[in-house]
């Protein structure tokens, strides 16, 4: 069993990990940045309150599709492209693996608000983690307004379908990459 178990961990941070951060081609790259407009614009018509960070944070990271799954072991993955006050930076990818009782499938949009620069920095060095207990607002009408930053960041998600149950144990993972 033991066996077993670390064999599907390790495909799982194979899968995970072995993703691409930005669209290799210039059709790649349009899409994407037409998903993160979308994106953006779901956030602010969900909850018209994001605006002030939209204006007031040094940058933001906006994921507009991760896909997450799990049987036990989970895993999530997602592109997405990262802007200082308001000017495209760069592309970014997300990767989470997760072992615990999991079962199911989801996807869902998330954006980071970065405070300041040096926080902004921090998730430009390349390979930047949260920790399991980091906490992101699942956005609703009225959610942003007492939303605020922790550890420098603020992070908000709008599930869009699927159904998962989740009690695991991981963290999410980000690689940046240069525009």
């Amino acid at each position: 069993m033991k066996t077993v178990l670390n064999c599907l961990v390790g495909c799982a941070l194979i899968w995970v990990c072995g993703c691409a951060t930005a669209p290799e081609r210039d059709e790649g790259k349009a899409v994407l940045n037409a998903e993160v407009k979308e994106a953006i614009a779901a956030f602010k018509a969900k909850d018209p309150d994001i605006e002030r960070f939209f204006r007031d944070s040094e940058g933001y990271a906006v994921l507009p599709k991760v896909g997450k799954g799990a049987f036990i072991v989970g895993g999530a993955w997602g592109q997405g492209e990262v802007y200082r006050k308001g000017e495209l930076i760069g592309y970014t990818s997300l990767s989470q693996a997760t072992i615990g009782a999991s079962l199911g499938g989801e996807s869902f949009r998330e954006i980071i608000f970065f405070r300041t620069h040096a926080d902004l920095q921090v998730f430009m060095t390349g390979e930047f983690a949260f920790s399991a207990q980091a906490t992101a607002v699942a956005l609703d009408a009225g959610a942003a307004a007492k939303a605020d930053y922790r550890d420098g960041m603020a992070i908000f998600v709008i599930a869009d379908k699927g159904l998962m149950i989740d009690a695991s144990i991981g963290g999410q993972k980000f690689k940046f990459l240069p525009k």
